[in-house]
């Protein structure tokens, strides 16, 4: 909406109609602009005089629901009463319509005829500019949002397809805006933000459904509404500045500068400052001000003095919104004043007598200035005239203690003060002085060993005291020199070479130590520059080492060569660069083109060169005098390349010095190698499953010796539980045993006689030796008296009466008749195997 603006402020000059679905619902309204406001009748009224408005203004009216749920907002364009707005509307040469759906207009471009004298009516092109598009940032959606329509006048007749081009459709940033293929309606598809693009040129295209353009394309302007989302910030959040105490009112100090990133022609981007405080409040709380719209801080008051506040610290507020606090966004920074200072105070002395002092001859001063501290008076040189005991050893002085600087206006002077001072300079011991200091010489590089360089003596100043110096070397790099002791001769150690790393632009640098004899003895430093000239001593070298060649001369490119040669000039380029005439293959296949002085062109003289590894022998000289030579051979690679001359897979392979031969040998022997691992592998797994495979010399079934279990005390019969159970048990010793008479014995007590020695099983075991292990171990407990049962015929003690079970005595493990073993299925499960063995089991 575009609404002539009348001058008079707080004057209603507009009303904002808005209707919702439920008319009895109450609606408050919000303008973007401080300068305006919406009553809640939906009146606009201008809170400010806007007589000075050149051009339109722009700005955004937002409407809320009761509840906040729902909200709308509207773009409101005002001009002043008596200007028109500026023609939005011009010629165009297409027949668009373009709808907008925020200032709810309707912008229709028909397509214009003329008749003509003999064809009737003709099409008449007239030209048209698209008003442009507004679209506030930070909209709350709903997304996408609809901004305009595009219709083609032609959508009658045929069917028409819509689409838009451009940044932001597109191009990047991409898919910020669509547009219906169909309706032509084109939307925004998120919240936009002016900060990062303030406006986006597209262009709308129609065509028809098998993609025929319909219509010239059409272009369209979409301007992003500036909104206050951003806070003013400061360059720096400490700014620094200075006064001079006594300043008068109106003094500039310093100058705060803050940026917000909202449009600067708007209120949004108008920056406003502020004073919010002052530390210390002396002698008032408010002694500085500061411009609001620039940020020049200056004095406001007088009494700055540096003696009692060196230092203030002012925090500064920067609001944007023309400075509005009720609409503005706020930052701080911090602005420290250092108090510079001036001559305000006169100098105070209180003796006007002055004894005698004594001066070192460090002391460089023939002006001297007085300091008094603890009515102690110290003397402190200003002079570039060294005080020499050797020259003078005695002054007296007039002393006046007075400002140097005249004292700033408006303070009284005060009468200077003066006294007599005889000052008497004490002796110390210098420093050994090297007259030259550094001392240069020059030379040819390539200086022998044991050559004398140079005499490097140094002077004691102490003219009244003899005293002996001695010399010594405090840095050399190279270890090249050696001075003597008594007389500061500087001879070489090696030879001096102007390539060294140590060499420093040409210069070899050794610093020198003069030390006296004095108490306490004083050390000088002298420094000795060796400026070397370079000679012809070092050979150009080829680069590079290696090069990369297509084995026909039409593909690829030659070879560039150079040379690096550590001498200087004149003593190294330009080169010249040769093939020898031994091996005769070098020139007959290769050449060499010089492009300039430093580099030369290596190629193929002849059309093709088989691939391999060459190496190409170049004889290479410089510009010295006499000139030096050198033979460098260049590594060629020469490869089968393609089309654009770089070296194939194949080539490169070749190249290495592998030919199919030697590739197809090496895969040979791969082969082989991993077959032998895998025979190995196979023949290891399988004697490994013999082992476990083979059977044993007794059934898995029969074997017992996991089974047999030891048991303690078994207890007596059922009922002989009351006999001495001390006569079935080992005693502890033979000593019992030892003293009966030779032929009475018992027959179950153990013989003493040496032990039979039983077979050691291996350590390795086998399954195949463990049959003979058994025999052995058998046939060795048969005959060991020692073992037990000492007899098959054991002495056992009265078991009672009564006792269901029968003698033990009866079992006899010889007996071939049948036996009924069943019963022992009902010992529990240790006797469990012993069932199947001898029960019913085992046949199973």
């Amino acid at each position: 909406m575009i609404v002539s603006l009348l001058f008079n402020v707080f004057l209603s000059f507009l009303a904002v109609k808005f209707e919702t679905c439920q008319q009895k619902e109450e609606v408050s309204f919000e303008s973007s602009d401080p300068k305006f406001s919406v009553g809640p009748d939906g009146s606009l009224y201008a809170e400010q005089d806007v007589t000075n408005l050149t051009e339109p203004i722009q700005f955004m009216v937002t409407a809320r629901d009761s509840v906040g749920k729902s909200i709308w907002e509207t773009t409101v364009k005002l001009t002043l009463a008596g200007h028109p707005p500026s023609p939005q509307i011009k010629q165009a040469r297409t027949n668009y319509v373009v709808y907008d759906l925020y200032s709810s207009q309707l912008i229709t471009f028909p397509r214009q005829h003329q008749r003509g004298s003999s064809n009737g009516l003709r099409r008449q092109k007239r030209d048209w500019v698209i008003p442009p598009i507004n679209v506030p940032e930070n909209s709350r959606g709903p997304f996408p949002q609809v901004l305009v329509r595009i219709r083609s006048d032609q959508d009658k007749e045929i069917e028409i397809r819509y689409s838009i081009t451009g940044a932001g459709a597109d191009q990047p940033p991409n898919d910020i805006y669509i547009i219906d293929p169909v309706t032509g309606k084109m939307s925004v598809t998120k919240p936009l933000d002016r900060e990062e693009r303030a406006s986006y040129h597209l262009r709308a295209h129609a065509v028809d459904i098998n993609g025929n353009q319909m219509e010239p394309p059409i272009d369209l302007y979409i301007y992003v509404i500036d909104m206050n989302d951003n806070r003013p910030e400061f360059k720096n959040q400490v700014y620094n500045g200075s006064v001079a105490e006594m300043s008068k009112p109106g003094t500039s100090v310093m100058q705060v500068t803050a940026f917000d990133a909202d449009d600067s022609i708007t209120a949004n981007g108008l920056v406003h400052y502020r004073i919010l405080s002052q530390t210390p409040h002396i002698p008032i709380p408010n002694m500085f001000t500061i411009n609001g719209a620039t940020g020049e801080i200056s004095t406001i008051a007088s009494g700055i003095d540096r003696e009692k506040v060196s230092q203030y610290a002012i925090i500064v507020q920067a609001t944007d919104m023309e400075g509005s606090l009720s609409f503005g966004l706020s930052n701080t920074a911090t602005a420290l004043i250092s108090i510079a200072d001036i001559n305000d105070n006169p100098p105070e002395l209180d003796s006007k007598t002055v004894s005698t002092l004594q001066l070192t001859q460090r002391a460089h001063t023939m002006k001297l200035k007085a300091m008094i501290v603890n009515k102690l008076y110290f003397i402190h040189c200003a002079s570039q005239t060294p005080i020499d005991y050797e020259r003078n050893n005695a002054f007296t002085l007039m002393v006046v203690v007075s400002n140097q600087a005249h004292l700033a206006s408006g303070i009284p002077s005060s009468p200077s003060s003066s006294a007599a001072v005889a000052i008497t300079v004490l002796d110390i011991n210098e420093a050994p002085v090297f007259p030259s200091n550094p001392k240069i010489i020059r030379f040819e590089e390539g200086v022998p060993a044991d050559t004398t360089l140079a005499t490097f003596a140094a002077l004691d100043p102490d003219r009244f005291i003899q005293q002996t110096i001695r010399y010594s070397k405090l840095s050399d790099p190279a270890n090249w020199l050696k001075i003597n002791r008594t007389n500061g001769r500087i001879t070489t150690t090696a030879v001096l070479d102007r390539e060294s790393p140590y060499m420093k632009k040409n210069v070899y640098e050794a610093t020198f130590l003069a030390v006296d004899n004095g108490s306490p003895p004083a050390t000088g430093t002298g420094t000795l520059q060796i400026y070397l000239i370079d000679v012809n001593d070092n050979v150009p070298v080829l680069v590079p080492q290696e090069a990369l060649v297509c084995e026909r001369s039409r593909h690829g490119y030659p070879v560039n060569i150079t040379a690096s040669d550590l001498d200087s000039e004149p003593n190294a380029g330009p080169y010249v660069f040769e093939l020898p005439s031994f091996p005769s293959s070098a020139r007959r296949n290769w050449t060499i083109s010089r492009l300039n002085g430093n580099y030369a062109q290596l190629k193929l003289r002849i059309p093709y060169l088989e691939a391999g590894m060459y190496r190409v022998p170049i004889l290479v000289s410089d510009s010295g005098n006499p000139p030096l030579s050198n033979t460098s051979v260049l590594k060629v690679k020469v490869c089968p390349c393609d089309e654009n001359g770089d070296c194939t897979v194949i080539g490169a392979v070749t190249v290495a010095g592998l030919g199919t031969g030697a590739i197809i040998t090496i895969l040979i022997c791969i082969i082989i190698l991993l077959s032998m691992v895998l025979f190995f592998v196979v023949w290891v797994k399988r004697r490994e499953k013999e082992r476990q495979t083979k059977p044993l010399l007794i059934d898995p079934e029969d074997d017992v010796r996991d089974n047999i279990l030891k048991y303690d005390e078994e207890g007596g019969g059922e009922e002989d539980q009351d006999y001495d159970l001390s006569q079935l048990q080992q005693p502890e010793s033979l000593d019992h045993i030892m003293s009966k008479p030779a032929g009475v014995r018992r027959v179950d007590e153990r013989p003493v006689i040496l032990e039979s020695q039983y077979p050691v099983r291996p350590t390795i075991p086998h399954p195949g030796d463990i049959g003979e292990f058994i025999i052995d171990g058998l046939r060795a407990a048969d005959n060991d008296p020692t073992a037990p049962p000492y007899d098959s015929l054991l002495v056992f003690d009265y078991e009672g009466s009564g006792s269901t079970a029968g003698s033990v005595s009866s079992l006899d493990s010889s007996s071939s008749g049948e036996q009924d073993y069943d019963y022992l299925n009902d010992w529990g499960p240790r006797f469990k195997k012993l069932a199947d063995l001898y029960g019913g089991g085992g046949e199973d």
